[in-house]
């Protein structure tokens, strides 16, 4: 099943793409998080729509999607999980999963514009495997994860290189507006053969500048999920970024790195997962 959020007067509201549209399920889930929560109920609800002549159906095209969860309570970050993009940028593999975060204003959804702050002069993106929580976490092993993983989606950990090392924390440039594109929807595990087998690539105007595996992973999305348990509690909706492969701005040399301009089109893709769509634009 693929969820999705889309915005209709004005509110961001929960739905599910289907061969005949997106399926308006907000009046029976108010929210993403309830979906998920209440998604065996949602498998019933979908059938019986299908089975309906119904007005909820929406055209795809004609709808403005929102990031693919708009109310998650944690969005945990991996860095330097990918064994190529550890070596571009000149560091030993990590031991342990590095961990960071960003904020909830950084969410965005796919064909959103994404503002270029003033001062802004180094914005990288980074396309990334994205897990989403389903049931509440907590000191479980890497055999149980796959029990508590949700789903999967493509997201974009935009980030400003000056602001992210002006200090000996990264929050400042990963946690800009708009600076985690999320989505296009939320594909559910079961769709899912391996996640960490996909291919995932991301294009600048065209321009392919990351194209790699999640088979390039440090650490898989079981051991991430894992892990990140024995320290918080992981609840339904929470998201996981599992880092970026090689390729990201930064890795270039440093009088040629091709840092994001106002105009610019990012596109990240995963295989399965569909297309992430960002507009670049001057604030």
């Amino acid at each position: 099943m693929k969820l999705l959020t889309f915005y209709s007067e004005g509110q961001l509201k929960p739905g599910v793409l289907t061969d005949r549209g997106i399926l308006d399920i907000s009046g029976s889930y108010p929210t993403m998080i309830e979906a998920i929560e209440r998604y065996r109920g949602l498998d019933e609800f979908l059938e019986f729509a299908l089975e309906e002549e119904s007005d909820f159906f929406l055209e795809p095209r004609h709808a403005a999607l929102g990031p693919a969860i708009d109310c998650a309570e944690k969005i945990i970050c991996v860095g330097l999980n990918y064994r190529k993009h550890a070596e571009e940028s000149g560091m030993p593999a990590p031991d342990y999963p590095i961990l960071f975060s960003k904020y909830r204003n950084s969410l965005s959804g796919s064909g959103e514009a994404v503002g270029i702050p003033l001062e802004a002069e180094q914005v990288d993106y980074e396309a990334e495997l994205a897990i989403v929580i389903g049931k509440e976490a907590k000191n479980i092993t890497e055999e149980e994860a796959e029990d508590y993983i949700f789903g999967y989606c493509a997201a974009n950990d935009l980030s400003e290189r000056s602001f992210q090392f002006r200090s000996g924390q990264w929050l400042l440039g990963k946690s800009l507006d708009g600076f985690c594109p999320l989505g296009p929807y939320i594909v559910t595990a079961d769709e899912i053969e391996d996640p960490n087998k996909l291919r995932i690539r991301l294009s600048v105007n065209g321009e392919v500048r990351q194209d790699s595996n999640t088979n390039d992973m440090i650490f898989k999305c079981e051991t991430l999920v894992s892990y990140i348990s024995h320290y918080m509690t992981l609840k339904p909706g929470d998201i996981i970024l599992t880092g970026t492969p090689e390729g990201v701005a930064l890795g270039y040399p440093e009088d040629n790195r091709p840092w994001l301009r106002d105009g610019d089109v990012v596109t990240v893709e995963i295989e399965d997962l569909g297309s992430l769509i960002t507009h670049m634009e001057d604030e």
